[in-house]
């Protein structure tokens, strides 16, 4: 009876420790109810093994075998990949906005208005071509028309500078968070190799992992033992166990922008995802792209108007030579260097025989904004193409956003579901733990009653 009596007391001693660890991490779990990538934490309990004395087996109570952390790792890689889209979409449309309000005709920042009134200009000249005035209102026009061109490419420079700045700020923010994750790493498997539980570790190299998926797409890799290997989805080492792989940035001699290198290799070109991604999307592609249609248009429409005035003659009979500066050889930088070559406005050649008053080779260089002189379109219609392309753009990527959104949203949602504290749930279990350490409480003062009793009987 006294080894019975001794032994129920040990047990029940055990038991109310249990419990109290078990209040303990609902008051964590609690505390940390709004904690950014907190996963809720539980206790695994386990029966001891029975004790045998005779032909009776006891049981021996309840122990404690781990605290654990509720994570989803099918959740986590889900979470990491639509942060991944997000941070691209998010960077690319940083930067395509400003792009599309450069093109803004409403607002007056496009190049639409230069375009109609250089026209305009040469309606009025076929009208009175032998107007000085009219004459230096066409050359006005011209230059307004250049100087359009002039600042829109600039603007895109500018803006595809930023984007390369930004390529670089975000390699020195990858490589931080990498290094953070190494050591993040080699916590999760101390811990794991020596018992403990490493779940707070784990929720902040969860964090950690996804702060890094806005920036560059990744993959995870177990390692075993707790610890991960990450690499870019193309295989680019980045974090193996405790150690973390730099990436580096390079100006390219070509383009003069800085690209991303992985051990030696250029990995520009296989960034798919993250914001990086989209920084060279918009820097390498995008912005190009829209360059290059900037300076189709110039060179066409110079080359065009050039041809045409050196067909006719000038107000003095001489016959016409450039009005543009002629466009660099394959157009290439034709929309940031358009000039106007004429500086005398009686050297604009509105005659087609040399004589003051004709106009004839004034109408033709107006019925250029009809003819396909730039890549087989008109003018207007040609640049109109590139603002539809540029708002298409916009609009894709912002459509593209939406869906994102909704579909990251439900899938963090699914992974609180898991992961996160519910107030109402912790609360009924804390209810539930008190009412049994009350009762074991109370069945540890009958056993002392009754070894009391038990003495007092045998004295």
């Amino acid at each position: 009876m006294s080894w019975m009596n001794s032994s129920g007391m040990a047990l029940l001693e055990r038991y109310l420790d249990v419990v109290t660890m078990r209040q303990e991490l609902i008051s964590t779990n609690v505390a940390n109810v709004d904690t950014p990538g907190y996963s809720r934490q539980v206790s695994d309990l386990a029966e001891n093994p029975p004790v045998e004395i005779g032909n009776l087996t006891f049981g021996s109570g309840v122990q404690l075998q781990q605290v654990t952390s509720l994570r989803d790792s099918i959740l986590d890689l889900r979470v990491n990949q639509e942060t991944q889209q997000a941070g691209q979409l998010s960077s690319f449309l940083g930067s395509a906005q400003q792009i599309q309000q450069l093109f803004n005709e409403t607002a007056g920042t496009g190049l639409q208005s230069s375009l109609t009134a250089f026209f305009s200009s040469l309606s009025q000249l076929s009208a009175n071509p032998s107007d000085v005035n009219t004459r230096q209102a066409v050359l006005t026009a011209a230059q307004n028309l250049g100087t359009a061109f002039n600042q829109t490419s600039t603007n895109l420079s500018t803006i595809q500078t930023s984007a390369n700045v930004a390529v670089s700020q975000s390699v020195s923010q990858i490589n931080t968070l990498t290094s953070q994750i190494a050591q993040v790493n080699q916590q999760v498997s101390a811990a794991q190799g020596s018992g403990q539980g490493a779940g707070p570790f784990i929720d902040q190299r969860q964090q950690l992992l996804t702060q890094l998926s806005n920036l560059v797409d990744i993959s995870e890799i177990d390692a075993g033992k707790g610890s991960l290997t990450i690499t870019t989805s193309n295989g680019a080492p980045l974090v193996v166990g405790g150690q973390s792989f730099q990436l580096t940035t390079a100006i390219n001699p070509a383009t003069s922008f800085q690209d991303v290198f992985s051990q030696g290799s250029d990995i520009t070109s296989k960034i798919t995802s993250g914001q990086l991604a989209g920084q060279i999307q918009i820097r390498d592609q995008e912005i190009p792209s829209i360059q290059s249609s900037l300076d189709t248009l110039a060179s066409g429409l110079a080359n065009a108007v050039n041809t045409q005035n050196a067909a006719g003659f000038d107000l003095n009979g001489a016959p016409g030579g450039n009005l543009f500066v002629p466009p660099p050889a394959g157009g290439v930088g034709a929309a940031e260097s358009l000039a106007v070559a004429a500086t005398d406005p009686s050297k604009i050649a509105a005659s087609s025989d040399g004589t003051a008053g004709d106009d004839t080779n004034a109408n033709a260089l107006l019925a250029l904004q009809n003819q396909t002189i730039v890549a087989g379109q008109t003018p207007l219609n040609y640049y109109s193409g590139l603002i539809f392309k540029v708002g298409s753009d916009v609009s894709n990527a912002l459509t593209e956003q939406q869906s994102n959104a909704t579909i990251l949203q439900q899938v963090q949602s699914l992974q609180g579901g898991v992961s996160g504290v519910d107030v109402n749930e912790e609360a009924a279990n804390l209810i539930r733990f008190q009412t049994a350490y009350t009762a074991s409480a109370q069945l540890s003062t009958v056993i002392n009653t009754l070894l009391q009793t038990t003495i007092n009987i045998v004295q």
